[in-house]
């Protein structure tokens, strides 16, 4: 077996599916969404950085 990074990939599920936004970012150990904030804030989560071109 091998030793460092490769080994440790244990194919642990940390994202489920959000239900405010419907992506792939709502941490389960955490409780919020890390796209639109869900269970942290009742405003949606956005940056004047993030803005699309």
């Amino acid at each position: 077996m091998t030793k460092g990074t490769p080994s440790m990939r244990g194919g642990k599920i940390v994202h489920f599916r959000c239900r405010r936004c419907g992506k792939h970012s709502y941490h389960r150990q955490k409780r919020v969404c890390a796209s639109c904030g869900f269970g942290d804030t009742a405003h949606l989560r956005r940056y004047a950085w993030a803005k699309l071109r």
